[in-house]
């Protein structure tokens, strides 16, 4: 097996002495494995950052076994990293993208999408600049992993106008006349995933609890408690950045 090509780091393990297991998301491979030599040494630590694109070089003899990783540094977003908002966006993106994907299964669309909402939190570190393209990119992966949410017509009456709910049941959308009086029990749509553009902080809001519901039930069950955790962190700096 010989691979090279451009790719995402999105998580790194600690493994050995002074080696690390790294992940990267590539455009055309999917997520992928390497073993990097001396991987946790002062060298290596610059380069092998949650969010960073290298020029990723994997080598192995069989299929079986873990491959040798050369990670070449292409774009590095370490400095991100000093200013808890937009590092807690970071931990949170590649940590779900590190979970959720099933490994060496190629999703074009989900690299391209990290990729934008990476370049979107460098561009402008304040929630405001990058919030909605991290609700888009949970729903993206959602949908692309079997669990995408219906946001079109009504569950009740398949109407396609006045959508202001969801069912945390079924992932559809209800209008407001067929919500009357269960609107507690439903999750509100923002208007901003059905007709594009800004959005205020509350629809901001109501957009991460929607796409968290779902990611922890349908994704990240069962799945190991600081991956939600990483998202917890990210709501709640988001919340304090606005209040």
């Amino acid at each position: 097996m010989h691979l090279r090509a451009p790719a995402i780091i999105v998580a790194i393990r600690p493994h050995g002495e002074s080696g690390a297991i790294v992940r990267a998301l590539t455009a055309e491979a999917g997520l992928l494995a390497g073993y990097v030599r001396g991987g946790r040494s002062r060298q290596h630590r610059p380069v092998l950052q949650p969010g960073n694109m290298i020029l990723g070089d994997w080598r192995a003899r069989t299929e079986d076994q873990l491959p040798a990783l050369v990670a070449e540094l292409v774009h590095s977003r370490a400095p991100l990293f000093r200013e808890p908002l937009p590092a807690a966006a970071i931990d949170w993106a590649t940590a779900l993208t590190a979970a959720a994907l099933p490994e060496g299964q190629p999703y074009p669309p989900l690299h391209s999408a990290l990729e934008g909402l990476l370049d979107a939190i460098e561009a402008a570190p304040a929630a405001r600049g990058w919030a909605v393209a991290m609700v888009r990119y949970e729903l993206l992966l959602l949908a692309l992993l079997g669990f995408g949410l219906d946001l079109d017509q009504c569950a009740a009456t398949g109407a396609t106008e006045d959508l202001a709910f969801v069912s945390p049941k079924s992932g559809m959308a209800v209008s407001a006349a067929a919500a009357t009086g269960y609107e507690a029990r439903l999750f509100r749509l923002p208007p901003f995933l059905r007709q594009g553009g800004a959005a205020e902080w509350d629809d901001i809001r109501d957009g991460l609890r929607l796409t968290g519901h779902f990611l922890d039930r349908d994704l990240l069950h069962g799945k190991a408690a600081e991956v939600l955790a990483a998202r917890g962190r990210l709501v709640d700096r988001i919340n304090r950045a606005v209040a």
